[in-house]
């Protein structure tokens, strides 16, 4: 960046009226001031009249390729205090509440309880200063349980305590964790765990409903615990009363379904398990649904003692299965494609899930050994939706009655 010849302000003006324009690559940042702060003494710019300065200003924009505000800020600069140079940058910070010794202290904490979760450290920070009076943990005493976890990954911490590794997550080989994918055939099992409540440290009883997603067809079962004992013999029987054969058993994460028992179990019926993914609340919405459509609205929120269980499960399989699958029409889902691609579902058809299984192609293929259409068919013509419909309610009110005289 060389303007020796450029030694008056007759030179620039001439400079800038016959030149294009005129960038300078590569050139760094403090060249650039200390060429600007020597022009500016050179042609003593506090000493000249406004036109002049206003060439000047130019002169320096052409001869260094700044903006406007660029150079007007290294003006004031040399204006102020007769020098171009670049601010020192100055990042705001808070004030540290805690120190350096803090955190070698909360070090210490840990490695001699043995690395404790982070409310049990806060109480046990709290407990040394109120109570016992040491007055190192002063500060400490009122951290919470995120700066606890902030400090335990600082270099500080780690080279006084070498032991503290953070929770690591188990995976669980049991299931794949994605979304069913049925392909228009039955036998794709939603299933999960409707529970009646506890009272004065008694269990309630707890349904398993288990809803085809193709379908819809429904069986609800019912069983005092959901421990092993209990469980596997119930989903046996469960998946017998489907009447066609199961290819999938598709559930949430919790450990009634999600353990090697229930995994060694349809492995012998050779099923598939499949299990919810994370932030998809809609990969078991079907069965959602169903639980407060189905088994909400006919057994209601109240307390049922796990001594009803027995009772509840026959009242399922005599008349609560056979009106929800035989009687009961359910929508029917339809896919829509708009024009922006967005794909909606559309209810127009309502069908009892018998009517949507017979309607599939090739419906019969599907079926159990032993069982066939028109043994279903007779099952449904034997009474009328609303007889149905009347007897489940009869039945359901002699149960809730029986329930409430031996509890009160």
């Amino acid at each position: 960046m060389d303007d020796s010849e450029a030694t008056s302000l007759e030179q620039i003006r001439a400079f800038l009226a016959g030149s294009g324009e005129v960038r300078f690559i590569g050139q760094r940042r403090e060249e650039v001031y200390a060429w600007t702060e020597k022009t500016l003494m050179r042609h003593r710019y506090d000493g000249l009249s406004r036109p002049e300065k206003g060439l000047l200003r130019r002169y320096i924009a052409q001869m260094t390729g700044l903006s406007r505000a660029q150079v007007t800020r290294l003006l004031s600069s040399y204006a102020a205090d007769g020098h171009v140079k670049a601010a020192v940058y100055q990042r705001r910070k808070f004030a540290s509440r805690y120190t350096q010794r803090d955190v070698e202290l909360l070090a210490y904490v840990d490695k001699g309880h043995g690395n404790l979760s982070g409310p049990a450290t806060k109480r046990i920070l709290e407990r040394e200063y109120s109570q016992y009076g040491q007055a190192a943990y002063e500060r400490l005493a009122g951290i919470s349980v995120a700066q606890i976890y902030r400090f335990r990954g600082s270099a500080v911490y780690r080279k006084h305590n070498t032991t503290y590794e953070p929770t690591r997550p188990t995976p669980i080989p049991i299931g794949e964790r994605r979304k069913p994918r049925p392909q228009g055939r039955p036998g794709y099992l939603r299933v999960d765990t409707v529970h009646q409540g506890d009272q004065d440290g008694a269990k309630g009883v707890y349904h398993i409903n288990a809803v085809d997603e193709v379908t819809q067809w429904e069986i609800v079962a019912a069983t005092p615990q959901i421990s092993e004992h209990w469980l596997i013999p119930l989903l046996e029987r469960l998946l017998e009363q489907f009447p066609f054969r199961i290819r999938g058993f598709h559930s949430d994460n919790g450990s009634e379904f999600i353990n090697y028992t229930v995994s060694k179990l349809l492995n012998k019926l050779l099923i598939e398990q499949t299990k919810s993914r994370a932030h998809r609340s809609g990969d078991n919405g079907l069965v959602e649904s169903k639980n407060g459509a189905i088994v909400r609205k006919h057994l209601g929120f109240g307390h049922i003692s796990g001594q009803y269980a027995e009772a509840v499960d026959q009242f399922h399989r005599r008349y609560l299965n056979p009106y929800i699958n035989f009687h009961r029409p359910c929508a029917v889902a339809e896919i829509v494609e708009e024009s922006n691609g967005k794909r909606r579902r559309r209810y127009r058809r309502w069908a009892t899930p018998l009517e949507i299984f017979s309607q599939t192609p090739e419906s019969e293929s599907y079926l159990r050994d032993g069982v066939s259409m028109a043994e279903l068919e007779q099952v449904a013509q034997a009474q009328t939706d609303t007889e149905a419909a009347i007897e489940m309610q009869r039945a359901k009110r002699q149960l809730m009655a029986r329930i409430a005289r031996r509890s009160a």
